[in-house]
């Protein structure tokens, strides 16, 4: 498993994945404010790795502090910086919501107290998102043959998670009980989370796997060559719509045409039990210069106007299952999904 994030002393490393996967370089957050910069710049992505930052920025942000003067201005500054951080991934919102909880139940009891109080949560999400990826990989490798070909598509990995991953967890979990895995990994334009992260990831572990430009999927899945698409989750409505990567939605829409098993693993954390639609969800618009450049390399004219929403949204009539920690959701979203709300 991979060290996505760790609290050492009073610092919170982790490790940039902008440089992924040519260097190995660990990114130390002293501040609130280096953590946000952190989850806004991507040295950090990934729904659930992203709340577990957020929580460790609450409490790394308590911290700092030497007084229970404007306590709770102190923490709705800390609050409020992460909660702007980005807007998609329902993981970023729960997690700060939970940490909000344990300190409204907790500051009366001194600074000091606080301070462990919050670390211990935050340690606790961290740790609760691991064991999390590992049931849902558990649940989500039942649906994997014995012999399997699996597109996935952005970094739904231990780069992501605390540690295992989500869809990679399925991955992973189906190679642990012997089974023939081999994957395809879309590069995932315009970041290239899977050219770069994925496929490190899985090379790192002798898992079979093969890169392709995110528009040929459609042509391997026309020719039979994948058994079953799995991917990730930024935040999930009430009636199964998804918002993942950029992209996800055609390959959904590609998998359904070809009679190809479409899969959405993530756990309930993901959730937005508050939207009926994924018409609901706001979609992050990044820079412009991600489109332009792959790095530092302008592909095209530096004048050119660009469109970069960072997520799309899949109907769930187009998913065939979303595996979670507590079991495979299926048809009708719009009823099965309140049944596991915890």
């Amino acid at each position: 498993m991979l060290p996505t994030i760790a609290w050492e002393g009073e610092t919170l490393i982790m490790i940039d994945q902008r440089r992924l996967p040519w260097k190995e370089k660990y990114l130390s957050c002293h501040t609130v404010e280096q953590v946000a910069r952190a989850i806004e710049t991507m040295v950090i992505r990934g729904a659930p790795a992203i709340g577990i930052a957020a929580s460790y920025g609450i409490a790394l942000g308590i911290r700092r502090l030497d007084s229970e003067k404007n306590l709770d201005r102190s923490f709705m500054t800390c609050y409020q910086r992460l909660w702007r951080t980005r807007p998609t991934a329902r993981n970023l919102f729960w997690a700060l919501e939970r940490m909000k909880k344990v300190y409204e139940n907790n500051k009366h009891r001194g600074l000091k107290d606080l301070k462990e109080i919050l670390l211990a949560e935050a340690r606790a999400i961290e740790e609760e998102d691991l064991a999390i990826n590992k049931k849902i990989g558990d649940n989500g490798q039942e649906l994997v043959p014995s012999e399997a070909t699996i597109l996935t598509h952005c970094n739904a990995g231990a780069l992501a998670t605390a540690g295992y991953g989500t869809a990679l967890g399925v991955i992973r979990s189906a190679v642990s009980k012997g089974k023939r895995i081999s994957v395809l990994a879309d590069e995932t334009r315009p970041f290239l989370q899977g050219a770069r992260l994925t496929c490190w990831e899985l090379m790192r572990e002798g898992i079979s796997t093969t890169l392709i430009t995110d528009n040929m999927a459609g042509w391997f899945l026309r020719r039979g060559e994948i058994s079953l698409v799995i991917v990730g989750a930024d935040r999930i409505a009430l009636n199964g719509d998804t918002a993942n990567k950029i992209g996800t939605y055609s390959l959904a829409v590609l998998a359904k045409e070809n009679r190809v098993p479409f899969y959405v693993a993530a756990p309930l954390s993901t959730f937005d039990f508050s939207l009926k639609s994924g018409e609901e969800i706001p979609i992050e618009e990044r820079s412009p210069e991600e489109v332009r450049k792959i790095g530092s390399i302008l592909i095209s004219l530096p004048e050119i106007p660009v469109k970069n929403p960072a997520f799309d949204v899949t109907p769930g009539e187009f998913i065939t299952g979303i595996i979670t920690e507590k079991g495979i959701i299926r048809p009708p979203y719009a009823q099965n999904i309140l049944k596991l709300r915890t």
